[in-house]
């Protein structure tokens, strides 16, 4: 998987049916409305043309936000991994990253471009829940990266869809079919593969990953639960993924400075700046690591709203191939030969299962 290219074919939105309403990215199980029999008359071939246009420039659309999906993923992965090797204070830039997307929603909701989303003390106490575990997920991916690889973090992390489905039984009352299962023995174990045969591993990465795997299950059970409560309005998929960010920021926000208080910060900032780091350099990458952590997670709403779930899932793991890849180039981590092993065989095991689950949604309906 790690060494060959693979082919998506992908299905938009105007080729597959879908539901009515935006999904949101929280929602562990998106399903897509069936299609109708409804038969249609041939059309006449002067209306063939501007079919075959509309479906080119909707292709064309989607393969457009994928590309930017991976670019702004790996830029936010390699800026982040930048920061924290220069700057190392992952609670401190977690909540940065979470900050520099209130620069980016404030001024986009006062504008004419988005509807700004409005929202009660109830529909905060429904989201409070889910927002929690979105800043301790982001917050324990922050130190993990920090602490070892981006490659074998991301590896790690890998083993979400083991921590969902053992979250949808626990909580959900929620089970799978037998093959749904089975495709999780090839994550877990290349996972531990790859963690055993790691060169660089680190009991806080590895751990922080796993937490991150927890929070993030754990986010997408409340968010299930938080369904059919009312969150408020214009709380579109891009909205409720910024007032969870805002939420997430305020919540975190005074445990980082009491953790890495400014007097540690100070002399981590002087130490940065004797290490031969500019100010300038330091501001800049935190600030695009920032930026960029926001704007592909907006960019990842926007491919699961174009395309059908299967076509996202594939994408997904396309994008952790990717992004392992470009920090074993950038960083120059050494891969053993059973660390590709494992890497590729848990990589492809995540694919395995996200079809599986997929189809198994669709054959329910």
């Amino acid at each position: 998987v790690l060494g060959r290219p693979a082919r998506v074919a992908v299905m938009p939105r105007t080729a597959m049916a879908q539901p009515a309403s935006r999904r949101s990215a929280f929602m562990s199980d998106a399903a897509a409305a069936s299609g109708g029999d409804n038969e249609a008359a041939a059309p006449k071939p002067a209306d063939e043309a501007p079919a075959v246009v509309g479906g080119l420039m909707e292709t064309l659309k989607v393969g457009f936000l994928f590309g930017l999906w991976y670019v702004f993923n790996v830029v936010y992965n390699i800026s982040n991994k930048k920061i924290l090797n220069a700057f190392p204070f992952p609670w401190t830039m977690a909540v940065v990253q979470l900050g520099v997307g209130l620069l980016y929603l404030l001024p986009l909701w006062a504008s004419p471009l988005r509807k700004a989303p409005k929202v009660t003390l109830e529909n905060l106490k429904n989201l409070a829940p889910i927002a929690s575990m979105h800043g301790i997920g982001h917050l324990c991916t922050v130190v993990s990266l920090g602490a070892g690889a981006v490659s074998f973090t991301h590896i790690v992390k890998a083993a979400e869809p083991f921590f969902s489905t053992v979250m949808s039984a626990i909580f959900l009352k929620s089970f799978f079919p037998l093959p749904v299962y089975l495709t999780l023995v090839p994550v877990v174990g290349g996972v531990a593969i790859a963690s055993l045969t790691e060169l660089s591993f680190s009991w806080v990465a590895f751990l922080n990953a796993m937490g991150s795997n927890t929070a993030f299950s754990l986010r997408a059970i409340f968010s299930k639960v938080a369904m059919n409560k009312p969150q408020g309005e214009n709380m579109g998929a891009a909205n409720l993924y910024g007032v969870l960010t805002i939420m997430s920021f305020i919540g975190l926000l005074p445990f980082a400075l009491a953790i890495e208080t400014p007097a540690k910060l100070k002399a981590g900032w002087d130490a940065a700046i004797a290490a031969g780091h500019s100010a300038k350099y330091l501001l800049q990458t935190s600030f695009i690591s920032g930026l960029f952590y926001y704007l592909y997670n907006e960019v990842a709403f926007l491919c699961l709203d174009n395309v059908h779930p299967i076509t996202h899932a594939v994408g997904n793991t396309i994008k952790r191939v990717v992004i392992i890849l470009a920090s074993v180039v950038v960083f120059g981590t050494p891969m053993t030969p059973l660390n590709k092993i494992g890497s590729s065989l848990a990589i492809a095991g995540v694919l395995l299962y996200s079809l599986a689950k997929n189809l198994t949604a669709e054959k329910k309906k």
